[in-house]
């Protein structure tokens, strides 16, 4: 029997999961289809409620713009409720238009500037039709050559334009600002790092916190101090959860290190910061290139509260004890004891008192839910990283 705190922590728990992780996706060489993608932003939701109707722990769907663009966003957020789900964060696109090419928010051409702004008050318009209280911005600007530009010009170029972009913010909207070690640039990422991130925020205001992506590290990295930093000074503002063996990956989280999963779990629930009213997000960003997408969405939802589980089960008071007596060993072994317990049991009496399957994955697998949508979703175009 599992401890009622730590159930009804576990019970309390909110997943975010992205549109777009239901789109086909690909590597820089090739896109694969699948059969059942959806068609547009409508069946994209439909397909995330599958998500939360087995996990009971995904209740919001992340938008992505212009990928998520429709005619009518109350009639989307009508439909997300009626599949059971809300529409969450609103993820901005500064990658994919001709004018980005030399950057955007970073552009030495005050034009292309103007229209990144612009995009990013459209967003918010968005968020406005839908409820959402989150923009995230992830910024893809940056340098291939030594020269290229001005490094410190740009961090000029880019504190006005996101000072424009928050300027527009209602007084419950926020921003949430990514950040990514290399890629699409590879001399010099114009937000390469939390300290970056974290010194535009602190300039923007109460309304700008960061987000932590965990695939967007150098190798070696101790991300775990990372979230500790940033929930010690109330600057968190936001999980993308994926995982990594090399760079961005966007591979199923803890797919890769679930120890390194655990230990950053364990700095959230050290902060007491796993309640729904912390003000942290916790979202997926993950591309299912490979792997179906659906079930990728319920692995990943699972690896998460697994690693929760054992964060939660973590003795406190002996770790303290530990601690107190300089006893390196005895404090490691109370963290591994948390760690090398199968929390599957307990994961399964939390789904039993919740009215959810045991194993939210081989209930998909027999749903029949993969193959009706093969069969009904026959014509139109598939959403993919452009649609």
């Amino acid at each position: 029997m599992a401890p009622p705190s730590v159930l009804a922590a576990l019970s309390e728990q909110s997943i975010e999961l992205p549109s777009w992780a239901f789109g086909n996706s690909g590597t820089r060489f090739k896109v694969f289809p699948q059969p059942g993608v959806p068609r547009n932003p409508f069946e994209k939701v439909s397909d995330a409620a599958q998500v939360h109707r087995l996990t009971g722990v995904a209740p919001r769907v992340s938008l992505h713009i212009p990928w998520d663009m429709v005619d009518d966003f109350g009639k989307l957020a009508a439909h997300a409720a009626d599949e059971g789900v809300s529409l969450g964060a609103v993820n901005s696109n500064l990658f994919q238009d001709e004018d980005y090419k030399l950057g955007s928010l970073t552009n030495r051409d005050p034009d292309v500037r103007r229209k990144a702004v612009a995009h990013h008050l459209r967003c918010i318009d968005v968020m406005r039709a839908t409820g959402s209280k989150d923009l995230k911005i992830w910024l893809p600007d940056g340098l291939n050559y030594p020269g290229q530009d001005d490094i410190r010009d740009r961090q000029e170029r880019l504190a006005e334009s996101l000072q424009q972009v928050y300027a527009g913010l209602d007084p419950d909207q926020r921003i949430i600002l990514e950040y990514k070690f290399f890629e699409p640039a590879f001399y010099a990422t114009d937000i390469p790092d939390w300290g970056t991130s974290l010194l535009h925020c602190l300039a923007l205001g109460d309304q700008a916190t960061v987000v932590l992506d965990t695939g967007h590290h150098a190798p070696g990295t101790n991300i775990e101090f990372i979230v500790a930093q940033l929930l010690r000074i109330g600057k968190l503002g936001a999980f993308d959860f994926n995982s990594r063996f090399y760079a961005d990956d966007d591979l199923i989280v803890g797919a890769a290190d679930p120890f390194q999963l655990f230990r950053i779990m364990f700095e959230i629930v050290r902060a007491d910061a796993l309640r729904p009213d912390s003000g942290v997000n916790f979202m997926l960003d993950q591309c299912h290139n490979i792997e179906p997408k659906i079930p990728g969405q319920i692995r990943s939802v699972m690896n998460i509260q697994e690693a929760t589980a054992k964060a939660l089960l973590v003795d406190r008071d002996a770790l303290s004890a530990a601690q107190q007596a300089g006893d390196v060993l005895g404090a490691n072994a109370v963290l591994m004891d948390a760690y090398n317990t199968d929390v599957r049991p307990l994961l399964a009496e939390l789904r039993a008192g919740m009215g959810l399957p045991d194993d939210p994955y081989a209930a998909y697998a027999a749903s029949g839910y993969a193959e009706k949508i093969a069969a009904e979703r026959v014509g139109g175009a598939q959403a993919g990283w452009d649609a």
